[in-house]
């Protein structure tokens, strides 16, 4: 069984990774559906509100503080190798370091400094907009099984 200060280091890690997975659902589940609804100019004009909102301190000490947990725990289980839990944690610190943290960082991103860079009442935007909610939409349903999958993993090393 995990104990002492790496079992509290895990324990974070399912609420951080499982938290995440949370609002990665709701954009994928309801947020983005909505946001497809919209006239373009209003969808990428708010889209691009919310892209911002993102990067404030709130969601950037969950999602950046989730990132350096697993990385914690993925370097802590190669040390240690405990006898129980090793594939789970360094699953789930696979999971979320390359699944979530990474695709943001190679997929969603991007897309989001392109839309940013257009102005939402143009044609460019108008022509954008469609492309930008199917593949945003379909790497942030990645994201969230990631996390989700890390978040079960992590919970799975502790049992």
């Amino acid at each position: 069984m995990i104990d002492g200060p790496y079992f509290v280091v895990t324990v974070l890690g399912v609420l951080g990774t499982g938290l995440v997975a949370g609002v990665f659902c709701g954009f994928s589940t309801f947020v983005m559906r909505g946001l497809a609804t919209l006239p373009p100019a209003q969808g990428v004009a708010a889209m691009n509100a919310i892209n911002v909102a993102a990067v404030t301190p709130p969601f950037m000490v969950l999602f950046l503080g989730s990132a350096v947990l697993c990385a914690v725990i993925a370097v802590v289980t190669f040390v240690l190798w405990p006898d129980e839990g090793t594939v789970e944690l360094l699953v789930g610190s696979a999971l979320y370091l390359f699944g979530s943290f990474g695709l943001t960082v190679i997929a969603n991103v991007p897309r989001n400094d392109a839309l940013a860079g257009l102005e939402p009442g143009t044609p460019e935007a108008a022509a954008y907009w469609p492309a930008y909610v199917r593949e945003w939409t379909m790497w942030n349903h990645v994201r969230t099984a990631a996390s989700a999958g890390a978040a079960v993993a992590y919970v799975l090393a502790l049992t």
